[in-house]
C-alpha cells in the first residue's frame, strides 16, 4: 500500500462543505483515511484578489499510483463542478498531492513533492499537524523543519 498526502482546499461557494464532500469521495475512491487536519483560514497566495481559503491537508492509504491518484482527484474536483480558469484563482474544490510515499517526480502535468509544499504556509501549518516528521525527499527536511522556515508572510489560522 502506498501513503499519499492531499492538500484540499476551497474559497467559493461553501467551502467548509466542498471540503468535507471531497474527503468523503477521496475515502470512497482513492483509499482509507490514514489522518487529518484541522481546517485552515488564509489568505490566498498568488492571486491575492480574491476570497480566503480554506484548506486542509489528509493522508490516505493507497492501492494507486501517482498517476492514477491524480486522475481520480481531477475526476472529483470535476464532479464538485471545479472549472480551471486561471493558475492560483478561486476554486470550488483545489485537490494537490503533496507526498505520495517518499517518491520524486517531474513530470509536465505531475510534480511530486508539490513543488510549492515548502513554500506556502497554509500548506505546511495542517501538513505539520498530522506529519510533522515527515521528510521532503528533495530538501532533506521534516514537514516541521519546513513550516519554521518558510517565509511566507501569509498566516494559515485554525477555524
Amino acid at each position: 500500500m502506498n501513503t499519499v498526502f492531499l492538500l484540499l482546499g476551497a474559497n467559493l461557494g461553501t467551502p467548509l462543505k466542498q471540503l468535507e464532500l471531497a474527503q468523503q469521495l477521496l475515502i470512497e475512491n482513492v483509499g482509507l483515511l490514514q489522518s487529518e487536519s484541522a481546517v485552515y483560514e488564509s489568505e490566498a497566495w498568488g492571486v491575492e484578489e480574491q476570497p480566503n481559503f480554506l484548506n486542509k491537508v489528509i493522508s490516505l492509504s493507497t492501492r494507486f499510483d501517482p498517476h492514477e491518484t491524480l486522475a481520480i482527484c481531477q475526476k472529483i474536483e470535476d464532479t464538485l463542478g471545479r472549472v480551471r480558469k486561471e493558475k492560483w484563482g478561486a476554486r470550488i474544490i483545489d485537490i494537490d498531492i503533496l507526498y505520495h510515499n517518499s517518491e520524486i517526480l517531474d513530470e509536465p502535468f505531475l510534480k511530486i513533492p508539490h513543488p510549492y509544499l515548502h513554500l506556502r504556509r497554509f500548506t505546511l501549518v495542517p501538513l505539520a499537524e498530522i506529519a510533522p516528521q515527515g521528510i521532503h525527499p528533495i530538501l532533506k527536511r521534516t514537514n516541521e523543519e519546513l513550516l519554521h522556515l518558510c517565509s511566507d508572510p501569509l498566516q494559515a489560522n485554525k477555524i
